[in-house]
């Protein structure tokens, strides 16, 4: 089992991005999918989740409004697209499979992680 993030890099305060996650060694509509960040000298915080067939999502209240979880199990990918980002969203973010819900230690696989640097 394989995630692998993509989309992240370096957005002006207000800016806009769309992270990719891409799934291999399992069928990405067997499976919850969800995004989780960590900045620097912080803990692991959830971002988002969404059910198997798209039908179903959880949000973390800071970021709920600005950010859209989706997936396409046609190409084994979900996307986190990011609009109205704030410094305080800048952190390292991760794909996360195969649980629910807003706590890590829920979920079995997960990706390396992508840096999303948002600036002042």
């Amino acid at each position: 089992v394989q995630l692998v993030e993509s989309g992240g890099g370096v957005v002006q305060t207000g800016g806009s991005l769309r992270l990719s996650c891409t799934a291999s060694g399992f069928t990405a509509d067997e499976y919850a999918m969800g995004w989780f960040r960590q900045a620097p000298g912080k803990e692991r915080e959830f971002v988002a989740v969404i059910n198997w067939d798209g039908g179903n999502t959880l949000y973390a209240d800071s970021v709920k409004g600005r950010f859209t979880i989706s997936r396409d199990n046609a190409k084994n990918t979900m996307y986190l697209q990011m609009n109205s980002l704030k410094p305080e969203d800048t952190a390292v973010y991760t794909c996360a499979a195969g649980g629910w819900g807003t706590r890590y230690v829920n979920y079995n696989y997960w990706g390396q992680g992508t840096q999303v640097t948002v600036s002042s």
